[in-house]
């Protein structure tokens, strides 16, 4: 029997690597597990075509003004949960990097506002190194997980 192992949890697929500076900078370059998320020392964030994520998080809609900022975000708590950047320092620069890369992308000021307020109050977990996604096996009989 040949088994496949997949996540679950994404709904958007990037097409074409996305490449943005900003002011999150780890002391070296980091790259995640999956080889998908870089940031260098400089604040050079890169995602490489074929990057999946789960877009706006919470009770919200997936407006094309939240895509790119929600992309950029989820790409950040990714590094975050693989303790590649630490949570307590560079989780608020990232809620604020949202809140302003929408505000940018043509969300008003209020939403944007509301936003930021529900990942202050929501957003830990998605963070925490205790939560990162597992790898599921299918059919039946290739085991439960893979770590």
């Amino acid at each position: 029997m040949e088994c496949i192992f997949y996540k679950k949890g994404y709904k958007y697929q990037l097409t074409a690597t996305y490449s943005v500076k900003i002011k999150i900078k780890p002391e070296t370059a980091i790259k995640s597990s999956s080889g998908y998320v870089e940031l260098d020392a400089e604040g050079n964030l890169t995602i490489t075509q074929g990057y999946a994520w789960d877009g706006p998080s919470g009770p919200t809609f997936d407006t094309r003004n939240f895509m790119r900022g929600s992309l950029i975000h989820d790409a950040l708590y990714q590094l975050m949960r693989e303790k590649l950047l630490d949570k307590d320092t560079h989780r608020e620069p990232a809620d604020r990097l949202l809140q302003s890369m929408c505000r940018e992308d043509g969300m008003s000021k209020l939403r944007a506002w509301w936003v930021y307020k529900g990942l202050r109050i929501g957003g830990d977990p998605a963070a925490d190194p205790e939560n990162i996604r597992p790898v599921i096996s299918a059919p039946k009989g290739c085991g439960n997980q893979v770590k």
